[in-house]
């Protein structure tokens, strides 16, 4: 099968039916093999008797209901975990993704054998108080990850078939696909530039809130790529550089203490428990040595984790 074409849909029970009509029209016009999966994230209004509509006349079509909303995230991992085909593209289906963009995608998968190919809707449709915080979130996303996209976020992305049967997508990582291709090891990575349609039907699900929810996600990222196999590189360089710190100002402690008894003999303003340098220095050696054990602990589960692990293994002779 060339495509396997997934679509999460919530509340989106005016645009199945057009945006279904549209992808069979472009599959047919440039003789795809492909299927559609739609996911149905706990849709309130007619959205799933939409799908079943779509798939009793569309044998291409399946759909999949969620009891009730868990998600982008989770309708995306759901959706990786069926498809079939050798090009994954995934969409929105409030109809301001287009479908004629679908064969160009397949063929710099395809073709030009990119892994990832992530959609830019460089001309938008959508007021300032989203395209403000969208800019600021992929500046930030773009120079913590290294990788040279303009639009993380957009919902119209292409996949290598390997890409996301090896990737776990959970919480809000839908937005950071690349950078979790990236870590999984893919790292022929591109854009495309795309168009975005102005919203036909019903209004946007996402808030400002998700500027914040994004920010975490991507510290939370970023932390786990870099660290969850090696955790002691983190916490045993930060417990080990606050342990330093303690003790170079015990010995500050001690040497004024032992000045003022053997050498210049003159008494101390204040004993060492009275000042403040001296529970200081207690309790960054504290934290040095709690950081430590962290990290050790951290470092045993790792290794048990990896030792259940079954590695990817892309290719065979």
């Amino acid at each position: 099968m060339d495509i396997s074409l997934i679509i999460p849909a919530k509340d989106e029970e005016q645009s199945i039916p057009e945006l279904t009509q549209w992808i069979s029209r472009v599959m047919q016009t440039h003789g795809f093999s492909y299927e559609v999966i739609y996911i149905d994230d706990g849709s309130t209004d007619d959205t799933w008797a939409e799908i079943k509509k779509a798939s009793e006349s569309n044998p291409s079509i399946q759909g999949l209901k969620f009891n009730r909303n868990f998600g982008k995230s989770a309708a995306l991992q759901t959706g990786f975990k069926v498809a079939q085909g050798d090009v994954v593209i995934t969409m929105d289906a409030d109809l301001q993704d287009s479908p004629d963009e679908i064969p160009e995608l397949y063929k710099l998968i395809k073709e030009q054998k990119f892994h990832l190919i992530s959609g830019w809707k460089k001309k938008r449709h959508d007021p300032i108080s989203k395209t403000l915080p969208s800019k600021f979130f992929n500046y930030i996303t773009r120079k913590m990850s290294g990788i040279n996209l303009h639009d993380f976020n957009c919902g119209l992305k292409a996949y290598d078939a390997r890409v996301v049967k090896s990737i776990s997508v959970y919480g809000d990582m839908h937005r950071f696909m690349p950078v979790l291709s990236k870590w999984a090891g893919f790292t022929k990575i591109g854009e495309k530039v795309v168009e975005h349609r102005e919203r036909k039907y019903g209004h946007s699900k996402f808030g400002w809130q998700r500027l914040i929810s994004g920010f975490l996600d991507l510290l939370t990222l970023m932390f786990v790529g870099k660290f969850s196999k090696r955790p002691m590189h983190f916490f045993g360089t930060m417990g080990i550089l606050s342990f330093l710190f303690g003790f170079f100002l015990t010995v500050m402690i001690l040497w004024e203490k032992l000045d003022s008894v053997f050498i210049s003999k003159i008494p101390l303003k204040r004993e060492i428990a009275e000042q403040p340098i001296f529970y200081l220095a207690l309790v960054a050696l504290i934290i040095g040595v709690q950081l430590f054990l962290t990290g050790f602990l951290a470092e045993l589960l790792a290794r048990q984790s990896v030792s259940k692990k079954d590695y990817l293994v892309i290719e065979k002779v």
